[in-house]
């Protein structure tokens, strides 16, 4: 399933002291199957955008489209469309509500008109995509860990089978260990469904090692929108726009700026590590 927009502008508050252009003539296509990094400051409109995408805010002028129709052509219900494309909130633990997990994971499907049987179903898969221990089920949400609520909210959005997952900063104040290990679930999630996912993360780490392309949003317009390696290959105009490429690229950089003879294309550390060790012939030739 593919979604797009075409010269999509939202303005907060438009016609008061206080209008504020949040996104501004923006024009993408998302292609099916896609895993997509989305980076940018506070404030760049990456959050904003994304709200549309779904439904939840109306442009204020363009179009958002799924498979080439209109999200709002047919009127203010769109209710349908979101059970297309799901959207995982910024700390999403606050939006459980229900008396235990398991109907909480399994309030998308029960409106969505399944009988008992499918709801069950996909309550099960669901949790197990996300990483959420199935015994503990019948537990409140509210006695659960901060990491095991995360899972929770993001396997109610998965239990609906969305075609395209949003997921905004999903890894927000978790400890490393569990940062990792919400990330790791998506990926595994994306791999085995092959649907479309969105990954909104201010850290230049997550998207370099999970996104296949970047959006970068800066100042409510698509500052960049490309692969991976050639989003990062604008490090000096990143920079100015007071975003960075990941850590080990600025080291990779380093030492290229330094005479040795190393690629300048390096995103992630495992990446990092292969190319230091047949520099220093333990893993082949330097210039494999």
């Amino acid at each position: 399933m593919v979604i797009s927009t075409e010269h999509l502008t939202y303005t907060y508050s438009a016609g008061t002291p206080f209008e504020k252009v949040a996104v501004r003539d923006v024009s993408l296509t998302i292609g099916g199957g896609e895993m997509v990094g989305v980076i940018g400051h506070t404030g760049s409109g990456k959050s904003t955008l994304i709200q549309h995408l779904n439904g939840l805010l109306k442009p204020t002028s363009g179009r958002v489209l799924l498979d080439g129709k209109d999200i709002w052509a047919a009127g203010p219900d769109i209710r349908q469309v979101r059970f297309h494309v799901g959207l995982v909130f910024q700390y999403p633990e606050y939006q459980l509500f229900e008396e235990t997990v398991y109907k909480d994971i399994a309030f998308g499907p029960k409106n969505m008109g399944l009988d008992d049987k499918e709801i069950d179903k996909r309550v099960h898969e669901a949790a197990e995509f996300a990483g959420f221990p199935t015994d503990l089920l019948d537990k409140s949400p509210f006695e659960l860990s901060g990491g095991q609520k995360r899972r929770a909210a993001i396997a109610g959005v998965i239990a609906m089978e969305p075609d395209i997952l949003i997921l905004d900063e999903p890894a927000a104040g978790l400890d490393p260990r569990g940062r990792n290990k919400i990330l790791q679930q998506i990926r595994e999630y994306h791999a085995f469904t092959g649907n479309t996912v969105l990954l909104v993360s201010h850290s230049m780490e997550d998207v370099a090692n999970f996104a296949d392309k970047i959006l970068v949003m800066n100042n409510a317009e698509v500052f960049a929108y490309d692969t991976v390696e050639r989003v990062f290959a604008r490090s000096e105009e990143l920079k100015k726009i007071r975003l960075s490429v990941p850590q080990v690229t600025n080291v990779f950089h380093r030492l290229a700026a330094d005479g040795l003879p190393v690629p300048e294309n390096v995103y992630t550390v495992p990446y990092a590590k292969k190319k230091l060790l047949r520099l220093l012939g333990k893993g082949g030739r330097s210039d494999a």
